[in-house]
């Protein structure tokens, strides 16, 4: 009587655990990102009862690690070029199965107003990984700053700039870390994420930026074989609703452009 009391225990423990548990867990950069994968949540658990579980992460190598170890189901935090030189680097069996939002890259500066006072031997800092590295190095050869051996090479780093006649002082620096660089360079490439943390909105602050056709959209990446998991597939339509771009909106201030 006394096992059967235990082994009931027991049943009743796992069904009170299974009650709780998400039916998808879902990485995200903490922040802006996480704000608008809160809001995908809140509409895929108001429109098909589905449970999202949340997991923040603070930097961008870890929400790759989780998913291809299978910690969690599905990340919304990178763009294309980005998860392609990882899946190139790591070897990760990671697809992109969404679009959700671009995220333009500006230059910003404390020292000068307008692109055409920056001066020779000034100091540019960038992004110092692969992809966003790139779309900075891009956005300087477009203006005619300096000159890439291949502009539409979306992993060009500081070797393959084959032209710098005004001899600038290329600093590459962690993403997170150039809103805090920003006084001590006379331009600095950042994202939008970290950028508007920092008070400072592409379309009102940025000296330079994208064009809302950057090749890089930020993507709903998944394992592979599981493109078409029903849970996914669900969380997906939550995503792409007009509740999310709203919230889009309101965090990112106008530096979010809707890719679906």
């Amino acid at each position: 009587m006394k096992n059967i009391k235990h082994l009931s225990l027991a049943i009743l423990a796992a069904i009170s655990l299974g009650a709780t548990a998400a039916d998808l867990k879902v990485g995200s950069m903490g922040g802006q990102e996480a704000d608008l994968v809160h809001t995908a949540a809140k509409v895929a658990k108001e429109k098909f009862g589905l449970d999202v579980e949340v997991v923040e992460f603070d930097d961008y190598v870890m929400p790759n690690v989780a998913l291809a170890e299978g910690e969690i189901d599905a990340n919304a935090f990178q763009h294309k070029p980005y998860l392609n030189a990882m899946v190139k680097d790591r070897g990760f069996k990671i697809v992109p199965v969404a679009n959700t939002f671009i995220y333009p890259i500006g230059a910003y500066s404390e020292k000068i107003k307008d692109i055409s006072e920056l001066k020779d031997g000034a100091k540019i800092a960038f992004p110092n990984d692969p992809s966003n590295g790139a779309r900075s190095l891009i956005l300087m050869h477009n203006q005619g700053l300096i000159k890439l051996k291949d502009p539409s090479n979306l992993e060009a780093s500081k070797l393959d700039v084959i032209e710098n006649p005004r001899k600038f002082d290329l600093i590459d620096a962690n993403a997170e870390s150039l809103p805090r660089v920003l006084p001590d360079v006379d331009l600095a490439f950042i994202n939008s994420n970290y950028a508007v943390n920092a008070d400072l909105l592409p379309k009102r602050d940025a000296l330079l930026v994208e064009p809302e056709d950057s090749p890089y959209m930020n993507v709903i990446a998944v394992r592979e074989g599981d493109e078409k998991n029903e849970n996914i597939q669900k969380f997906i339509q939550a995503y792409q609703t007009d509740e999310v771009a709203a919230s889009a909106e309101k965090v990112f201030k106008g530096a979010a452009v809707k890719g679906w």
